[in-house]
């Protein structure tokens, strides 16, 4: 792991502290850092459940009636967004928790 030095303003490192009760700053960063990650990931996961609800399925699911069938309703500007919206939740997602996979 790479580590590098950061300079925060005592306000910062004071409201660190307050918020996480930890004393030590680079470990109330990463406990600020894994609440926010975990915060996040729920967001995504309420918005990802969604998606399915809405279409009765999983993403990869339904992305693979999407790229195999040649269906009018795939053209509509709302199916296009919603698509799109629930793909890149999705890759988000895979995104987030690859980054956030070493927090405590």
């Amino acid at each position: 792991m790479t580590e590098a030095t950061v300079v925060l303003p005592k306000e910062t490192m004071r409201a660190l502290t307050e918020l996480t009760g930890e004393a030590r700053t680079d470990v109330a960063l990463t406990l600020v850092m894994r609440d926010y990650a975990r915060q996040k990931l729920a967001e995504i996961d309420a918005a990802i459940r969604r998606h399915e609800e809405k279409h009765q399925t999983s993403f990869e699911a339904y992305k693979q009636v999407w790229e195999t069938e040649d269906c009018e309703e795939h053209y509509t500007h709302h199916a296009e967004w919603d698509y799109l919206e629930w793909e890149s939740l999705v890759t988000r997602r895979e995104r987030l928790m690859e980054s956030f996979a070493w927090l405590p």
